[in-house]
């Protein structure tokens, strides 16, 4: 997706957050130690037809690659932790973990990144005349504590279009958000794939 489009969907994203005062409360402070989640490998993301994936470290921080449809307004300052994968091609994909204080505060924080997903294409829309957007829910999957996936579908005025898969799952305490993104439409996307890849996810969490 083009940077002003991801830039244009942020700012939305900020005031609709900030609008719907959608504030998470803040960790406790001395929660137990628990070892880091672990994350996806390169083999484990939808199979790519003509290249394979390469998969980048694992580094702290809030990944752009989330930030057309997720950011972290809203909520706590988190220790934030990603990896990055991409193709040599136009696909790309990225893993975010969060691990909160509580289950109950990982469970409204995945609803809330689950919502803020849900939503993105209507923000999109909103903030940014010349681009369409459509968001679509393929289901919830039965792992751990559950998952959801869903999909956005963008396309400029003058053409451009692009297609993503977002999940989000959790663990216990742990939160855990999949995007899959390449050039395309809704045909293109590996749907069933990228179900697979979430569930392997969540699952490889702990």
């Amino acid at each position: 997706m083009p940077k002003h489009i991801r830039a244009s969907a942020l700012t939305a994203l900020t005031v609709a957050a900030l609008t719907a005062g959608t504030v998470l409360t803040a960790p406790a402070a001395g929660a137990a130690p628990k070892a880091a989640p672990k994350f996806l490998s390169a083999s484990q993301l939808p199979p790519h037809p003509t290249s394979a994936w390469t998969a980048g470290p694992v580094t702290e921080g809030f990944p752009e690659g989330l930030g057309s449809c997720v950011s972290t307004e809203g909520v706590p300052s988190y220790d934030y932790r990603h990896r990055e994968f991409r193709t040599d091609l136009d696909t790309n994909a990225v893993q975010l973990t969060v691990v909160a204080d509580t289950a109950a505060l990982a469970k409204a924080l995945a609803k809330h990144y689950d919502d803020l997903i849900r939503t993105c294409a209507d923000r999109i829309e909103k903030n940014d005349p010349e681009v369409e957007a459509e968001g679509r829910d393929y289901g919830t999957l039965p792992v751990e504590e559950g998952a959801r996936v869903r999909g956005l579908h963008t396309e400029t005025s003058w053409g451009a279009t692009d297609v993503s898969l977002l999940s989000v799952g959790r663990d216990g305490r742990t939160v855990t958000v999949v995007r899959w993104a390449q050039m395309g439409d809704f045909a293109d996307a590996p749907v069933a794939a990228f179900k697979k890849t979430t569930t392997t996810a969540v699952n490889k969490l702990y």
